[in-house]
């Protein structure tokens, strides 16, 4: 059944403005091109667009004749603002935004472990309200967070997960009461890791990989035929779970100590590395590594920091120990998904980078007869927030954009 005149035309709109969206400002003769639709239809949705102000006049092609077909339309960027925030146990970042992706304002604030949940979820509100301000924004139409825990897939909310600061939940209806008029959208940090990614790092070319989470916990995101996969409960990619060899028990059900967690968790790093002789200093001195060479690591930074010094000084006995711990995951991961990728994140995966991902990838080929590209991430620390912000931004397109 031929869809209807309003089907048609909706359709055609929303094309119209993903194409204006990802290729940035293009005239009437140039949407025409790439929609494939006729010179009146694409007339015709311009104005409704332009009457809708969704999309306006910014400037001129540079073609010699002047014309319609000559003015370059632009999504209208101010008619929605966006915030992405990254939610970690020690502290909390955030972007404002305007529609177009644009950043207006950047913020970030500690919040130590001794801080309680009240003041921990004012001081992390405030670092909102306070970037919107600076960014001229009276009110935010999208928060996209990420945040480390499982999110409910039936109500969208983090989960009530041991081992997280009580504030992490505290903080969405917090932002709910304040911001009333603003959708929020919360995501497992490791998923929107992924997602940045798979839109703007490592992983622009491949439609299934595997992003694996290296940092203060493991997790896994799984993307398979371009879309990420959340699982019944929300719960796929729980890698820190898996029972694997070497450990000195088995996780439960409430902890995943003795699981895969425990041999590439944070912690499980900081000890292979002081079994291989590097010491991680606690405030900032200098340790000593194999061949009397002294390793600073800045304050805070534990395992990602020895790690990052690992490589500088090519102590290839502990990145060898620590390549075979990831490749246990990395392989159990390609054994039952086959994603032909898996990319290094997190604290101690971007501090490893190319080098300990071509450890871990010589290892899997030894252990798997399936083919994997094990790849570090392009985007580091900002893959977290950049995911939130794509997000928020997906949100509210789908919104603006909606057939009116």
């Amino acid at each position: 059944m031929p869809a209807s005149p309003s089907t048609a035309r909706a359709i055609n709109d929303r094309l119209a403005l993903r194409l204006l969206q990802q290729e940035g400002p293009l005239t009437a003769g140039q949407l025409k091109l790439l929609t494939g639709l006729s010179r009146p239809t694409v007339a015709d949705l311009v104005e409704r667009l332009a009457a809708a102000g969704l999309i306006d006049v910014v400037g001129e092609s540079g073609e010699q004749r002047r014309g319609p077909n000559a003015r370059l339309y632009g999504i209208v960027a101010d008619q929605a603002h966006l915030a992405a925030l990254d939610v970690r146990t020690e502290g909390v970042s955030v972007v404002v935004s305007d529609l177009l992706g644009r950043v207006l304002a950047e913020a970030s604030v500690p919040i130590g472990g001794d801080t309680g949940t009240g003041p921990a979820v004012e001081q992390a509100v405030a670092l909102v309200e306070r970037a919107a301000k600076e960014a001229g924004v009276a009110e935010l139409h999208t928060v996209g967070i990420g945040a480390p825990g499982l999110i409910d897939p039936a109500s969208g909310e983090l989960r009530d997960t041991t081992g997280l600061p009580e504030w992490h939940r505290r903080l969405v209806l917090a932002l709910h009461e304040r911001l009333p008029g603003t959708r929020i959208h919360v995501e497992n940090e490791t998923n929107l890791a992924a997602l940045a990614e798979q839109r703007d790092g490592i992983a622009r070319d491949r439609d299934t990989f595997v992003l694996l989470w290296l940092g203060h916990g493991t997790g896994a995101a799984v993307v398979l035929d371009g879309t990420l996969r959340r699982g019944a409960s929300g719960g796929t990619g729980e890698i820190g779970f898996l029972p694997v060899p070497g450990t000195a028990g088995l996780p439960s059900a409430v902890d995943c100590e003795g699981g895969f967690h425990s041999l590439a968790g944070s912690a499980g790093v900081v000890r292979l590395a002081g079994e291989y002789g590097l010491a991680v200093p606690g405030e900032g001195a200098a340790g000593v590594v194999p061949g009397d060479r002294a390793v600073t690591v800045v304050r805070g930074d534990g395992a990602a920091g020895v790690v990052r010094e690992a490589v500088a000084h090519g102590e290839s006995r502990f990145l060898d120990a620590l390549a075979d711990r990831v490749a246990v995951g990395v392989a159990s991961v390609v054994a039952v998904l086959d994603p032909g990728c898996v990319v290094l994140a997190g604290e101690v995966g971007q501090a490893g980078g190319a080098d300990l991902a071509a450890r871990v990838e010589r290892r899997v080929r030894r252990m798997s007869p399936l083919p994997t590209e094990v790849r570090a991430s392009a985007l580091g620390g900002e893959a977290v927030l950049r995911g939130a912000l794509l997000t928020a931004r997906d949100r509210a397109q789908d919104e603006l954009f909606a057939p009116r």
